[in-house]
């Protein structure tokens, strides 16, 4: 059980960390959002507003995305859920994590396959591309881009998308270890 709560301390913290942090990041794609009504004003409208105020917000849900499985502020159905045992209470959420943890798992391997394509695998094995990518007998191909005029490359925010579903996948973990602690009558610091 120490290793439960060491890898529950250690992700919690970490995800708090990277939650406080993005938390911020609607600022800037505000900023993006004032610029872009500014700018058509001026009879110059910015081509970059849009996509770059929708690369953001993908940014902020992903990447806010554990911070908010850890502080419970997702959807619950409380009306009965509020009167419920400590242990029902816990059996219900592992059940539901576990469910969780099924839907990240497809969400990152349809990401890992998106992601490489946009590096120009156009194979039905994106896991092996990136360990074939990393140990250099493999090279990028070409990147795929946004049919937008400005163009970006589109392989950073499905880069960043990936990395969101990882932190929320280990965010899941650590809710189920906690349901695990909870089941067991053990105390779990909040």
């Amino acid at each position: 059980m120490k290793a439960l709560r060491a890898y529950i301390r250690w992700t919690d913290a970490f995800n708090h960390r990277v939650g406080r942090f993005i938390m911020y990041g609607i600022f800037a794609m505000m900023a993006v959002l004032l610029w872009s009504t500014i700018s058509k004003f001026s009879d110059q409208p910015s081509l970059w507003t849009l996509e770059v105020a929708q690369f953001a917000m993908i940014a902020y849900f992903f990447l806010g995305g554990p911070y908010a499985i850890q502080m419970g502020a997702h959807v619950r159905m409380d009306l009965f859920y509020e009167n419920w045992s400590v242990k029902r209470k816990a059996a219900t959420d592992a059940l539901m994590v576990l469910c969780l943890i099924t839907y990240l798992g497809v969400l990152l391997w349809g990401g890992l396959s998106s992601t490489a394509y946009s590096l120009g695998h156009f194979g039905s094995n994106p896991v092996g591309f990136f360990v074939d990518l990393a140990t250099g007998e493999k090279s990028l191909g070409t990147l795929e881009r946004s049919r937008t005029i400005w163009r970006p490359y589109l392989w950073p925010i499905k880069s960043i998308m990936c990395l969101g579903i990882i932190l929320m996948l280990l965010q899941a973990l650590s809710e189920l270890f906690k349901d695990i602690l909870r089941l067991r009558g053990e105390e779990v610091a909040q």
